[in-house]
C-alpha cells in the first residue's frame, strides 16, 4: 500500500480521545501515527495499521484503495 508521510489517515475504529484521524509522521517497518484530535504520537506495525485504514486523505483529495495498491 503506498501510504505517504503526510498523509491523512481514517481509521476503523476511534481513539479514545474520539477522532479516528491520523496523520502520517514516519513510514517503515513501523508507521508512527499522530491523532488529529489529541495530538498522541503512537508507533504501530505496518501490518497492523495497514489493516486497519478506511480511507486516505492526500493533498485535500480522498484516496481509494484500488489507487494505493
Amino acid at each position: 500500500m503506498d501510504i505517504r508521510v503526510g498523509d491523512i489517515l481514517q481509521m476503523k475504529k476511534q481513539h479514545p480521545c474520539g477522532s479516528s484521524r491520523w496523520e502520517v509522521l514516519r513510514i517503515g517497518a513501523d508507521f508512527k501515527l499522530r491523532c488529529l484530535g489529541c495530538g498522541r504520537e503512537v508507533m504501530n506495525p505496518r501490518s497492523k495499521a495497514e489493516k486497519s485504514i478506511r480511507r486516505v486523505e492526500r493533498g485535500g483529495q480522498e484516496l481509494s484503495c484500488e489507487q494505493l495498491r
